[in-house]
């Protein structure tokens, strides 16, 4: 976390606690988004914030965004413009802006220019300042909105507050290195950077010893954990020693891209007491010619021939998918190869967007 001084932290907390101030944090977007927030949760309550679940009830209102599509935006924005009447009559109301969709200058140029009641933006490695600058608005009602690049910075050490007493998140390596054609996630959540293993397994030993039963390991593409590392290690390796850790029960983990699916993890799960016999394996297209143009780096005979193989080591798993319907220049024949392989492989569940 940033450096806040102990006259400042004391101060935030002295007003917080006088005005018994809450917040309200709503969530849009991923299991990685989903994880930051949790991390904002434990933020604020460590300075003393208490948990509100009405919005316009709430003091601090905090909305952690997404990007991927379109939706989103329109949205946050439409929230927004709800909750400007409730803002401007309430003195101790502060509204504050995070996630993926701050890292796009236009969004950041259009909260300045039309939503001006909002206090605080903060992108997506920006989260160690958001103590620093909780102190500037409460000690001198100023705002801090303002466009942040994305850095490399592996944030530690950050309090957090989860929803379930049995479940936890961890994340393993932030940012994609993947650059399919339609998504933004690598320009806003940066290059990707692994946690060191000994960070990320001291977490989950403090979770077990909490009486947290499950962990869920997350990346944008947890199969590329560890490469670029000082001392690499596998992915799988990371899972071997997770699982060593006493008093943990289930393992889980997600997204797997299947260009990085080796057969040494396959192997893995067929062996794992502990990790759940369950993987969540985007597809996007059954059509070559479109996995081409997506920027995939793998073909429908490959993803299948993966398949094959996960059902030979582990006969019972549980498969679901990502698939997009109506990408530029999509055919009924491109289509078809992607019910081909709907059928084939016979999901448990899907995520489905259209484009």
């Amino acid at each position: 976390m940033a450096e806040v001084t102990k006259d400042h932290w004391d101060f935030i907390k002295k007003i917080v606690e006088d005005k018994n101030l809450t917040y309200y944090i709503d969530t849009m977007g991923c299991s990685m988004n989903e994880n930051d927030s949790s991390k904002y949760a434990g933020i604020l309550e460590s300075i003393g914030f208490k948990r509100e679940e009405n919005e316009e009830k709430a003091n601090l209102i905090l909305f952690n965004t997404c990007c991927i599509r379109e939706n989103a935006e329109n949205t946050l924005f439409g929230r927004l413009g709800t909750l400007k009447k409730y803002k401007m009559n309430n003195e101790n109301v502060y509204i504050v802006v995070v996630g993926c969709m701050t890292q796009q200058k236009h969004i950041i140029e259009k909260i300045k220019k039309s939503y001006r009641f909002v206090d605080i933006t903060l992108g997506t490695g920006a989260m160690n300042s958001f103590p620093s600058k909780l102190y500037d608005l409460l000690n001198e009602k100023k705002k801090n909105i303002e466009f942040v690049e994305v850095t490399n910075e592996i944030e530690e050490e950050v309090p957090i507050k989860y929803d379930s007493k049995y479940k936890a998140s961890v994340s393993i390596i932030y940012g994609c290195n993947n650059f399919c054609s339609y998504c933004i996630v690598p320009y806003v959540r940066g290059r990707e950077r692994s946690r060191r293993p000994k960070d990320i397994l001291n977490d989950v030993k403090e979770l077990a010893k909490e009486g947290y039963k499950e962990i869920m390991l997350l990346g944008q593409n947890v199969n590329s954990y560890g490469k670029n590392l000082e001392n690499p290690i596998s992915f799988t390796e990371l899972l071997r020693r997770v699982e060593k850790i006493e008093g943990l029960k289930r393992i889980r983990f997600m997204t797997s891209h299947p260009k990085d699916l080796s057969d040494e993890l396959i192997e893995y799960l067929g062996e794992s007491k502990k990790v759940c016999k369950q993987m969540h394996l985007p597809l996007q297209s059954g059509s070559d010619r479109l996995l081409q143009k997506m920027n995939r780096h793998y073909t429908k005979e490959g993803y299948l021939e993966l398949v094959r193989k996960i059902r030979k080591a582990v006969p019972d798993i549980a498969l679901s998918t990502d698939i997009i319907v109506g990408f530029p220049g999509e055919t009924e024949e491109d289509f078809a190869q992607t019910m081909d392989v709907v059928e084939k492989v016979e999901y448990d569940s899907a995520f489905t967007f259209i484009y």
